[in-house]
C-alpha cells in the first residue's frame, strides 16, 4: 500500500487528525503529510503512504498557492479568526491605494516573522504549544520569497486575496503584517490552499472517497526519472554506485514495470561521476 492521497482537507480538522484517518483507512501507520494546515484552512493536503512517506520532504519544499481573506481593524493573538481580540481600530479612513501599496512591499524575497501559534518547533516544542502554556514565544525572522500577491476584491475592511509563495511562508503573517503597517491591526478570516506544486486542488477529494496515486506516478511529476536495467537494480540494491544520471540533482530510478526504486544522485568517486542511491525502497 503506497502512494500519495491528495486531499481537499476541511475546516476543523488538523493535518494530524487527517493523518489518523488515513492510517485507519488503508490499515497501515506509516502515513505522512507535507506541510501542515490550520484547523481553521481547508484545502490540498498531500499524504503518503508506505514509501511515499519518505519522499514527502520534495513536496514540502515546493510552490504553494492560497486563497484567503484578511480582515483590517481586529488583532488576535493567533493572528486568524480563531484567536483572542487584542486590539480594535477604527479602518475608515483607510484606501483602497494604501491596501494595495501596503501588500505591494510584502512581494518578492523578504523577511517574515512566523505566527507565534505556528507549528515551528522551539528546543522540540511546537509554538502553538508553548503558547497554548501560557510562555511568550516570539519567532525570529525567516526569509521567504512570496511570487505574487492578486488582490481579488475590497470590501470595506476586508480584502479577498490569492497568494503564491515559497515553502515556509506564512499567510496569517501578511495579514498580521499588513494591519501592523497601516496601524489598524489585522487577522486571516478565510484561508484555502489551492497549491502545492505539483499538486492542485482540481486533483483532491475528500478523505473518504480518495484513492491513491501510485508512488510512480506521484515522483514523476515531481522530478526526473530514469529507467534501471536489472543489473543497475540489484546494484543499488546493495548501495553500491551506477552510471552517472544525465541531469544534475536528484533523480527518481524506476524499475523496468515503472515501479519506484530509488532516489539517485550523482557524485564524484576520484574524478569519475557515477550515480549513488540516497533512498532505496524497501518491499513490504
Amino acid at each position: 500500500m503506497n502512494g500519495f492521497l491528495l486531499v481537499d482537507k476541511p475546516s476543523g480538522m488538523t493535518s494530524h487528525d487527517v493523518v489518523a484517518k488515513t492510517r485507519k483507512k488503508f490499515g497501515t501507520k506509516r502515513v505522512g503529510h507535507a506541510g501542515t494546515l490550520d484547523p481553521m484552512a481547508t484545502g490540498v493536503l498531500v499524504l503518503g503512504v508506505g514509501n511515499a512517506t519518505k519522499l514527502l520532504q520534495y513536496v514540502v519544499d515546493g510552490k504553494k498557492s492560497y486563497e484567503a481573506t484578511i480582515k483590517l481593524g481586529i488583532a488576535t493573538h493567533t493572528d486568524d479568526r480563531e484567536g483572542e481580540v487584542v486590539s480594535t481600530a477604527d479602518t475608515s479612513a483607510i484606501t483602497e491605494e494604501e491596501i494595495r501599496t501596503g501588500l505591494g512591499k510584502f512581494v518578492g524575497t523578504i523577511m517574515q516573522r512566523p505566527s507565534s501559534v505556528s507549528a515551528i518547533k522551539i528546543d522540540g516544542k511546537r509554538a502553538h504549544q508553548r503558547v497554548r502554556d501560557g510562555e511568550d514565544v516570539v519567532i525570529p525572522e525567516r526569509e521567504v520569497t512570496i511570487s505574487s500577491i492578486d488582490i481579488q476584491s475590497i470590501r470595506a475592511s476586508e480584502i479577498d486575496i490569492v497568494v503564491t509563495c515559497s515553502a515556509g511562508t506564512y499567510i496569517r503573517s501578511i495579514a498580521r503584517d499588513l494591519g501592523d503597517a497601516l496601524h489598524v491591526g489585522g487577522h486571516l478570516t478565510r484561508l484555502r490552499r489551492t497549491l502545492v506544486s505539483p499538486f492542485s486542488i482540481d486533483e483532491c477529494t475528500d478523505l473518504e472517497s480518495g484513492v491513491l496515486l501510485d508512488t510512480a506516478a506521484g515522483v514523476r511529476r515531481m522530478m526526473p526519472t530514469r529507467t534501471l536495467t536489472y543489473e543497475e537494480l540489484i546494484e543499488i540494491g546493495f548501495g553500491r554506485t551506477i552510471p552517472a544520471n544525465s541531469v544534475s540533482g536528484i533523480v527518481a530510478a524506476l524499475t523496468i514495470d515503472g515501479t519506484f526504486a530509488a532516489l539517485l544522485e550523482n557524485r564524484d568517486y576520484a574524478g569519475k561521476e557515477l550515480a549513488a542511491p540516497t533512498l532505496v525502497a524497501v518491499k513490504e
